[in-house]
């Protein structure tokens, strides 16, 4: 028998990895060897492995360089309209391997390193996530830049380049702890400094009235430095533009005024200009009206607004002065997408540009900006939405709060003209609600302001219709759209699974990459003996990698022919990694009531941060790592029931676990989770999903067909109905009896035998103030995972239906989702065509 293949030899075999031209490695291994020596000023005695790493990230960024300048001169001279997706978080992590990957330059760099005696891997593990977003919102707008550019569209993603980034995770002793994530330490080779396109930002001051139009006054100065960061399409040569703002005092910060006595006190008050861009707020779906907060929000729209219009006026076929001076071509030229209320400022903002200094009428101004502006929706949760005390807006931006009440108080003139008399609707719908403290409702603001709202799930945005924006809807019923979220199989399926890319691409060729509706095509191989073998061979591949991974970093043994059982993402009551916790107990009692029964042995990793100010959470990652604590080291279990929580959740890591899960756990109460992405990665990378009818779910049941995919529990029909008789947690504790021993095992102690009552929060919180009906669900998801254990028993069927659901994730790419977004919300139109590579003849 011939020897196993390497892992060197083995990547060489894949060929969606680009080809390894013996010019091309020659190239790549010289260049190397220049950056180590002029741009890291290290000889191969001296140099560590992050020299290498960064020697390696230059290399390979020189790639980037050529087509970057090309694609931004293309756009210059083509003058196409152009796409702004404003966003408060862009969750990218790691670049090199993204960045090998599009350019096709994957199998020439681990050449290139193999012959440097060097491991690839290695030098990718150094790399720093750049974590500059939450969860599923920020990791949202890294899929859609990486569409955008592969659609070849001239797209921009602006944000903030915060300091500090999500926090990292450490568990101490069951707990979670927060660490800064000072992700730049070592710089960041992929960004480029741009101060000669600083902009000067305003807070505070007043307003005069003069008979020369508005002025706002006497205001503070921060300054906006861009910095940008290539975002290279899938081999088209398209390198688009992600432009993140750092804030900066100007040099006469606090030295004109006052305390022109105190000069050292002035330097230092610097930090308090510079602090708007020092940290990534924490919170996925959740509000909290802090004045920093307010400011990043104003500060990352009015710094990008200026470059929109900068851009905007010069940008006429190679024109260098500005030659646009009227902006009714503006929406014509300029799509801008607000990525939830975050950058709601926008609106008021740009009305403020067009009123008070290009000294437009209110009409023109409001036309262009409404048919500029549009507005996605990413959650219903009442705690999530944006309402901003009047007061602060008063203190902090006064001319866009008296801009707010004038599109209020014209927004009223035209509900109260067509529905006259009905003060309640009027109520409902205004941007300011009344209360002790008078609010700006941002939500509102967005729709008012902009020509399309969308949902990012049918099932969302029908709620939406129905619920939340009901009133809007039966206004302007136009307006409203869905755009069901999507992934981009770059990242999610040909970086972090190449042996599941390359089987595919055998069997239907590598088109699908970039069209991943072909994915169907693997149906009529549905039965073929060969794929089955060769699908259930990369996974059974991806676990053992994984379990090794594991063992390096957690110093847990796990037996990787146990199911592989997932729930990773944020934790959140309405996410409901309790009732997953109830589940593991249940099948724990079960292993201790008939320890000779054969039972499907799981491994259950549950992974996600929780907000550092949300006490539910953390004492839910708590519950999860004392049920480990005594299930882990229960001899009587064995191998058959593992519980692993996995610290520090983030891109990268979800790179590696993805891969390798069996089963792909999406149970929020149906109605909460917006779309969910993380459902559609698990989906495509061969995990099946147990799941509620809530978000995209519902699409991938419909997709793959019911029969595909675990669907248990309440459908928002029950749930509404629920609400209405009323939800009693105590029925179902008095009813079942497996229930009832889980919890009175949590509330007694038997997980926290030091601290009886550690968890009577979380028991207290189940029993009698639970919003998302974790009891209501019970028997439901116990039985369907019943279901689960006797497909797992039979490989071939349980592969089968993997097959089966890749087939169908066609559907879940984010080139479907910017394709619409492009036809129906910004009015361009995508192109598979290629620009000219830097060294073609142009």
């Amino acid at each position: 028998m011939s020897r196993p293949l390497s892992d060197h030899e083995k990547k060489k075999q894949i060929s969606v990895r680009g080809l390894a031209g013996v010019e091309n490695v020659t190239d790549l291994k010289k260049n190397f060897n220049r950056h180590l020596h002029f741009t890291l000023v290290k000889d191969r005695n001296v140099a560590t492995p992050r020299d290498y790493y960064f020697a390696l990230a230059h290399t390979v960024r020189d790639h980037l360089v050529g087509r970057w300048i090309r694609t931004q001169q293309y756009y210059y001279e083509k003058d196409p309209k152009r796409i702004y997706y404003l966003s408060l978080e862009f969750y990218m992590g790691r670049t090199l391997q993204n960045t090998m990957v599009n350019l096709g330059l994957e199998n020439a760099c681990d050449e290139a390193t193999y012959q440097l005696g060097l491991d690839m891997e290695e030098l990718q593990e150094i790399e720093e996530d750049a974590g500059l977003g939450n969860g599923g919102l920020g990791r949202l707008a890294a899929c859609f830049l990486d569409s955008m550019a592969t659609l070849g569209l001239a797209a921009y993603g602006y944000g903030i380049r915060y300091e500090f980034g999500i926090f990292n995770q450490k568990i101490s002793n069951g707990w979670q702890v927060e660490e800064a994530d000072d992700w730049l330490r070592y710089g960041n080779p992929w960004e480029k400094a741009r101060p000669e396109y600083t902009r000067p930002v305003q807070f505070y001051g007043r307003v005069e009235h003069t008979p020369n139009g508005v002025k706002w006054v006497d205001t503070q100065v921060v300054l906006a430095l861009p910095y940008d960061t290539p975002v290279p399409g899938y081999r088209n040569n398209t390198v688009n533009t992600m432009r993140l703002w750092s804030a900066k005092a100007p040099n006469d910060f606090n030295l004109k005024d006052f305390n022109v006595g105190d000069y050292i006190q002035a330097v230092l008050d610097r930090n308090l200009a510079e602090n708007i861009s020092r940290v990534l707020y924490p919170n996925d779906n959740f509000f909290e009206g802090k004045e920093l907060r307010l400011k990043q929000e104003y500060f990352v729209v009015a710094a990008t607004l200026q470059d929109i219009i900068r851009r905007f006026k010069s940008s006429k076929f190679g024109s260098l002065e500005a030659v646009r001076t009227t902006f009714d071509a503006f929406p014509d030229k300029v799509a801008i997408q607000l990525n939830d209320t975050h950058p709601a400022m926008a609106i008021p903002e740009l009305m403020r540009i067009l009123v008070d200094v290009e000294k437009q009428s209110w009409e023109q101004a409001w036309d262009v900006t409404v048919r500029t502006c549009a507005y996605t929706n990413h959650t219903v949760l009442p705690e999530a939405l944006e309402r901003w005390p009047v007061p602060l807006l008063e203190q902090l931006l006064p001319r866009h709060l008296e801009i707010i009440y004038e599109i209020n108080r014209r927004h009223m003139e035209r509900i109260s003209s067509l529905y006259p008399g009905d003060f309640d609707r009027m109520r409902r719908m205004s941007v300011i609600e009344e209360g002790d403290v008078k609010r700006i409702n941002m939500a509102h603001l967005c729709i008012v302001g902009s020509h399309a709202v969308n949902g990012v799930a049918r099932i969302h945005s029908d709620i939406l219709k129905a619920t939340l924006f009901k009133d809007f809807y039966e206004t302007d019923p136009g307006k409203f759209q869905n755009k069901t979220n999507g992934i981009t199989p770059r990242r999610w399926l040909v970086l972090c699974n190449p042996g599941l890319a390359e089987i595919i691409a055998e069997k239907i060729g590598d088109d699908y990459i970039r069209d991943l509706d072909q994915l169907k095509k693997l149906l009529k191989f549905v039965n073929d003996e060969g794929l089955i073998r060769d699908i259930a061979k990369v996974k059974q591949e991806n676990k053992l990698k994984f379990s090794v991974y594991l063992e390096k970093e957690y110093k847990v043994k796990i037996n990787p022919n146990s199911m592989f059982d997932l729930q990773v993402k944020r934790i959140h009551e309405y996410k409901r990694q309790l009732l997953n916790c109830l589940h593991i107990i249940t099948m724990y009692n079960r292993i201790k009531k008939e320890p000779n029964k054969h039972f499907t042995p799981r491994t259950v990793m549950i992974g996600g941060k929780a907000a550092p100010g949300y006490h539910t959470a953390k004492m839910i990652i708590k519950l999860i790592t004392a049920i480990g604590d005594i299930v882990n080291n229960d001899p009587v279990v064995g191998d058959r029931l593992k519980v692993i929580f996995l610290e520090n959740y983030k891109v990268s890591l979800a790179e590696k676990v993805i891969p390798a899960a069996d089963l792909s756990e999406q149970i929020s109460t149906a109605g909460t989770e917006a779309s969910g992405t993380g459902n559609m990665k698990f989906m495509l990378n061969g995990a099946l999903t147990i799941g509620t009818m809530d978000g995209a779910n519902v699409e991938m049941a419909e997709e793959a067909g019911e029969g595909n995919i675990f669907i248990f529990g309440m459908r928002v029909e029950d749930v509404d109905q629920m609400d209405r008789k009323g939800y009693n947690a105590k029925d179902y504790y008095d009813r079942i009896p497996e229930l009832r021993q889980v919890i009175d095992q949590i509330s007694g102690g038997f997980f926290s035998p030091k601290q009886p009552d550690l968890f009577k929060d979380i028991v207290n919180l189940l029993m009698y103030h639970d919003r998302f009906k974790v009891f209501a669900d019970y028997e439901s998801y116990m039985k369907c995972q019943e279901s689960v254990n006797a497909l797992y028993k039979n490989p071939k069927e349980w592969t089968k239906m993997v097959i089966r659901n890749i087939a169908a994730s066609g559907k879940f790419s984010s080139d479907r989702t910017i394709s619409e977004y492009a036809r129906e919300i910004w009015g361009v139109e995508p192109s598979t065509a290629k620009i000219p590579a830097p060294d073609d003849p142009r």
